[in-house]
């Protein structure tokens, strides 16, 4: 499998370098395991993140996405390496998706003061996630 390194400057707002290798991010962002307890309240906060478009194993929150795949069973679908790429990149998956890369800080148009120059997500909320996704087994 091919092999990309993207090596950028880790300053606080910043992205930390990581590499991509085949479909996936193999190394945790931030050198180590994220916070599933932490992950599950970041996908389901309406503000930013997963719940406003995909649905999961949430009885207890109304109103979940139907525009995306149902979260459920998303641990066994993917591994953590590929749920870290999903999240950090979703367009090198489809160029035409409408998830947002919630870990890059450009290419992007019409971004919002509160955005640009910096990704959506920091590299801790991205493994906090990971650590959660993975936990969504059938």
């Amino acid at each position: 499998m091919a092999s990309l390194a993207i090596t950028l400057p880790a300053q606080a707002d910043e992205l930390v370098p990581y590499t991509i290798v085949g479909d996936g991010i193999p190394v945790s962002l931030t050198g180590s395991s994220g916070d599933a307890a932490r992950g599950r309240a970041l996908v389901l906060a309406r503000t930013t993140t997963c719940i406003l478009c995909h649905s999961g194993p949430f009885p207890e929150t109304r109103f979940q996405g139907d525009l995306a795949p149902d979260l459920a069973g998303a641990g066994n679908r993917w591994s953590e390496s590929q749920l870290r790429l999903r999240l950090v990149d979703a367009s090198r998956f489809n160029p035409d998706t409408i998830m947002p890369s919630y870990y890059r800080n450009d290419g992007f148009v019409r971004v919002g003061r509160n955005f640009a120059g910096k990704p959506i997500l920091s590299a801790a909320e991205i493994e906090d996630i990971v650590a959660f996704l993975v936990t969504l087994r059938d």
